[in-house]
């Protein structure tokens, strides 16, 4: 047989198979590893400035060193996520066109000014404290920093902070992909509580670096917190989404969960957390920054499996099928 023939018989194989291939009846979203790892970044930044504004208001001055690190955090955090949006829009006048106006209904639109507002909230906090640690060339540029109302820029990186790192979960519960939209609480839940963790690991490892291995119990347990709230609202919405599960049980994307985010994302991390915050010295240190890692790297498995899941989800007419006769028949569950 000719290579030419071998060639056709190829293309007639692959043509066969795609007839064979269900059709499916809604475009799934194109979302691929920029939106990843933006729903990454953006929910420890969030999480990262919230945190950090919640410190200031809970301890007294001269006392917060968590805060200090989690404005840093949240800055350099947040940095990479307009241009990952921005690449994947394609182009910059897309972005701009969406600032045109606002739609507290849509949660594109939502987010995209909650992303423009909080970015600058991060960069006027991360500036005032750069400004009190002497980081800040000139003495006007640091008067100018100084000048900021501490007290409002806490209140509103609380307040961004949590409408950044929530939006994300709403975005993909608001479309039509039986995945995301089947349990759109449980899965909005699942997206805070995951940012928490990552932004609090993200906060320890940043002080445990500053501090030259100093270990933080308050952020540790911060972390172990919403980590047990993951774990249970990761399990609690795979229960619940019942037959459209699938792409997030089965296959390789099954293994992600069990193996990336359940076991070395969530509960290797929560067992070091436990076994380090009983230990002082090198051994705490090592055991938070390893916690720490994997947390978030859990993290962005997590959003990476649910959203390929999504893609897979989108894919099958029958799941789609099965979750508009669901959404009829049964309206407001």
């Amino acid at each position: 047989m000719t290579e030419r023939a071998a060639a056709g018989d190829e293309r007639r194989r692959e043509r066969r198979s795609a007839e064979r291939r269900p059709v499916p009846v809604i475009h799934g979203a194109h979302w691929k590893w920029l939106v990843i790892v933006y729903f990454f970044l953006g929910g420890i930044s969030g999480a990262a400035a919230a945190i950090g504004g919640i410190e200031r208001f809970a301890r007294p001055a001269g006392s917060r060193p968590v805060a200090r690190a989690a404005r840093h955090v949240a800055m350099l955090a947040f940095l990479p996520c307009p241009v990952l949006l921005i690449l994947d829009l394609g182009r910059p006048s897309r972005f701009l066109m969406m600032l045109r106006v606002l739609k507290l209904r849509s949660p594109m639109s939502f987010g995209t000014w909650a992303l423009v507002v909080f970015g600058g909230v991060v960069a006027a906090a991360s500036a005032r404290q750069a400004a009190t640690d002497g980081l800040l060339p000139g003495r006007r540029v640091r008067r100018a920093a100084l000048a900021i109302p501490e007290p409002a820029l806490d209140v509103a990186a609380v307040a961004g902070g949590v409408a950044v790192l929530g939006y994300t979960g709403v975005l993909l519960s608001a479309t039509a992909v039986p995945l995301w939209a089947r349990r759109p609480a449980l899965l909005g839940g699942l997206f805070v509580s995951s940012a928490f963790a990552t932004g609090a690991a993200a906060i320890g490892a940043a002080r445990s670096l500053a501090s030259g291995g100093m270990h933080e119990h308050d952020i540790e347990r911060l972390k172990q917190i919403a980590s047990l709230v993951e774990i249970a609202l990761l399990f609690a919405w795979l229960r619940q989404l019942g037959e459209f599960s699938g792409p997030l049980t089965k296959g390789s994307n099954g293994r992600r969960v069990r193996h990336g985010v359940a076991g070395a994302g969530l509960a290797l991390p929560m067992a070091l957390n436990a076994w380090g915050l009983s230990r002082e010295g090198r051994s705490a240190w090592a055991a938070s920054w390893l916690s720490a890692l994997l947390t978030m790297a859990g993290g962005f498995v997590l959003r990476h499996a649910i959203v390929t899941g999504g893609r897979d989800s989108a894919d099958d007419p029958v799941a789609t099928f099965a979750y508009t006769r669901s959404t009829v028949t049964q309206p407001f569950e």
